[in-house]
């Protein structure tokens, strides 16, 4: 099917490794001219030095922390000074807290409240203008499954996903009138480097990487019986992204191999 993306322009944060790496090369395999950002700037070149190399300047890496209102300020000048304009934002940027409520203190909170939100809040408010002038104008927020069901090693992130999700609702209603659509995903578990870490730290040496998800699947109670892949989450955020898609906004698509307990 064609998704209606090519000659589209788009800006995937925290696109340097996993998902939103994953989301960068599918953009760019449909004609799309991407934007990506990173914290790391050794992690951001090695990613998108082969990209580079196969799609020339329709790849911009750009350092940016999307925690820094100034950072993100100069980097929305820099992209819609090469591509004219935008037409795809993806929020991806972020990552989970380990923690209980009994040891999550206030600093830990300000901290997760700081990234969840505002890895979302400033690069919406910067290219908002540019989305408004796009005739296909869309912004996909990668959440988690938490913000639903929460777990309870997992108290803060779960708290802030939940209201990521009602900013997402919120913002899609608001923005309906310029025709900017707004939507997420909620992922369950995707295999990714933290898991390959916590692989190569178990205990049980003899267990292999295979049996180890395995395991690990069944005791998340993953009715698919495995993690997700980076590639799987990454066409669910390009296809609610792409012109496709054009009558779906304010939803939220669960991918999550069936680990929902919600009907």
């Amino acid at each position: 099917m064609d998704l209606g993306l090519a000659g589209k322009t788009a800006l995937v944060t925290g696109g340097s490794s996993g998902i939103g790496l994953a989301t960068v090369r599918l953009l760019l395999a449909d004609g799309v001219r991407v934007a990506l950002c990173g914290r790391n700037a050794e992690r951001l070149d090695a990613a998108t030095k082969p990209l580079e190399d196969r799609f020339g300047e329709a790849v911009l890496p750009i350092v940016c922390d999307v925690r820094e209102d100034a950072a993100v300020r100069s980097m929305r000048d820099i992209v819609l000074g090469a591509f004219g304009g935008l037409d795809i934002l993806v929020n991806n940027a972020g990552q989970g807290r380990i923690s209980t409520f009994a040891d999550t203190d206030d600093s830990a909170w300000r901290d997760e409240f700081d990234l969840k939100f505002f890895s979302v809040i400033r690069p919406t408010r910067a290219f908002l203008p540019a989305l408004k002038q796009s005739a296909a104008g869309s912004i996909v927020v990668v959440n988690s499954l938490l913000a639903r069901q929460p777990e309870p090693h997992m108290v803060c992130t779960a708290a802030l996903r939940a209201g990521i999700q009602n900013l997402v609702k919120s913002m899609s209603i608001e923005f309906a009138v310029d025709q900017v659509r707004v939507n997420a995903i909620l992922l369950g578990l995707v295999d990714s480097g933290q898991w390959q870490r916590r692989y190569e730290a178990r205990t049980d040496l003899s267990q292999c990487r295979e049996d180890w998800i395995a395991a690990l699947a069944a005791e998340k109670q993953i009715p698919l019986g495995r993690l997700g892949k980076p590639e799987e989450a990454a066409r669910a955020v390009v296809y609610l992204a792409s012109p496709a898609a054009a009558f779906v906004t304010g939803a939220s698509l669960e991918v999550s191999g069936g680990a929902s307990r919600l009907a």
